[in-house]
């Protein structure tokens, strides 16, 4: 399992009325927890696109356990919890200031050509980096 943490603070422009984070941007800060992942396993998404190769999002869930408020720094606790292939899955825990889970979520994303759209392996680079995660 590959495990990676990432903060991020609570932008005024992200929250609702109630000064709570507006639910659409978690699907926002899973990306950014995932590419800052992938940056601190030493691969990134820009590699990715320059090999020809994308991954979009086939899948994203997300539970809501408490809010999160403006100006909080939130703790992304990001997983790989199996090793990809075709696709890849990422698991989110969100957690507050204080430590307490706010958010939990899960994202599928599919590895395809740009060149033709159609799924393709994961490149091998990205394959050796995570294969010393899962044994």
């Amino acid at each position: 399992m590959y495990h990676a943490e990432i903060q991020l603070r609570v932008r005024y422009a992200e929250t609702d009325q109630m000064g709570y984070v507006y639910y659409g941007n978690y699907a926002l800060y899973y990306e950014v927890a995932r590419v800052e992942s992938l940056r601190k396993l030493g691969f990134s998404y820009k590699e990715l696109e320059a090999m020809g190769i994308m991954l979009p999002v086939l899948e994203n869930k997300s539970k809501f356990h408490r809010p999160g408020k403006y100006d909080e720094l939130l703790t992304i606790k990001v997983t790989i919890p199996e090793k990809p292939a075709l696709k890849m899955k990422f698991v989110y825990e969100v957690f507050n200031e204080t430590n307490e889970l706010i958010n939990t979520g899960e994202t599928v994303l599919v590895f395809i050509k740009k060149e033709t759209m159609k799924p393709c392996r994961m490149p091998k680079v990205m394959d050796d980096l995570l294969s010393t995660y899962f044994h």
